[in-house]
């Protein structure tokens, strides 16, 4: 018997509903973690591009769910593990944020190392493949990279020689550059980048160490007066490593057309990419603190010299360090140092 023009429309919207059930079935939401505020440059310039484009390019079936300013919950060093664990699908963090957890990175966090988050984020993918995938179980590196350059903000008193950071409390951001601070005498405090605003505004910190990327969004160029930038004929006085990060299992359960997006938003390019953005942040957030009648020293080659004659003997504790744990000191140093060679920027 032929099915009636009734049952015909019926057949039709059913197997039009199942079709649709299907395709709401493919969409994928990453819960997308940070520790940043809307504003910053790094939530403009680097993760709305990033979640627009995977968007665009599953034609919509993947998108971000973006919880900024650890909104989700937790504090900045618990990143690594709410991606890990699944709480988060994706994270962008600082992996010096937990101390000692992440050893083989450190080497770019040691003093002096890189003048540019560009060639840093060439080095450090590289070098990653090679040293330190193994410190992240259960995680699927999308990117790698460096800030650009770090320097001293003061609030009260500029630095202008080795002898001025003696008595100063400032914040670092990792265990290496909280050792520096202690090798050039002053006193480390550790905090992620959220606290800072409150530890300057009531005194409990002197000042800091940063890159101008991340000032204007905190206010932090309104709450210093004294900005110690460095020679650029001589590397940044500290890089700190940041990873983008997405749980592997998550990746793993994704059908193939959406691996492929990933994939394609993900790796050395994007890396390289990311430092790109980082590096042209400079003039922008130097500029606000300009406006804002702040003073600025330029520490030459010849006074930095000292600094980083003093600050040697951190080199030789992160190689006693790896060796301790059976790892090549020496030959990752060198791997490092000479990954930044070769991906050196001339600015």
């Amino acid at each position: 018997m032929k099915p009636t023009p009734r049952t015909r429309a019926l057949l039709a919207a059913v197997a039009g509903l199942c079709l649709a059930g299907s395709a709401l079935a493919q969409e994928v939401t990453l819960k997308f973690h940070h520790i940043w505020n809307p504003q910053a440059m790094a939530s403009v310039n680097v993760i709305a591009p990033w979640c627009d484009k995977i968007g665009r390019e599953s034609a919509g079936k993947m998108k971000c769910q973006v919880f900024p300013a650890m909104s989700m919950g937790g504090t900045p060093p618990q990143l690594v593990d709410q991606v890990k664990d699944g709480v988060a699908d994706l994270i962008i963090t600082l992996p010096g944020y937990t101390a000692g957890r992440f050893p083989a990175l450190e080497v770019f966090e040691l003093p002096f190392m890189a003048n540019s988050a560009e060639a840093g984020a060439r080095a450090s993918w590289d070098y990653l493949q090679k040293y330190a995938l193994k410190e992240f179980p259960g995680t699927k590196i999308l990117a790698i990279w460096l800030h650009d350059e770090g320097y001293v903000h003061t609030r009260d008193k500029p630095v202008r020689t080795l002898a001025d950071f003696k008595g100063l409390k400032m914040r670092a951001p990792t265990r290496q550059t909280n050792k520096l601070l202690s090798t050039l005498g002053a006193s480390p405090v550790g905090m992620p980048l959220p606290a800072i605003v409150d530890a300057v505004g009531k005194g409990t910190i002197d000042g800091f160490l940063l890159p101008w990327e991340v000032m204007p969004s905190l206010k932090l160029h309104e709450m210093v007066k004294y900005h110690s930038e460095t020679d650029p004929t001589r590397p940044a006085l500290y890089s700190a490593v940041f990873v983008f990060a997405m749980n592997q299992a998550r990746y793993d359960a994704l059908p193939a057309d959406l691996k492929k997006v990933i994939d394609a938003n993900s790796g050395a390019v994007f890396s390289q990419s990311i430092g790109k953005v980082w590096d042209n942040s400079q003039a922008a957030g130097r500029k606000a603190a300009q406006d804002h009648g702040n003073t600025f020293t330029m520490i030459p080659a010849s006074e930095l010299d000292n600094w980083i004659k003093v600050s040697a003997p951190l080199y030789d504790d992160f190689v006693a360090d790896m060796d301790k744990k059976g790892m090549p000191g020496k030959q990752m140093l060198q791997d490092a140092r000479e990954l930044l060679a070769r991906y050196k920027v001339t600015k």
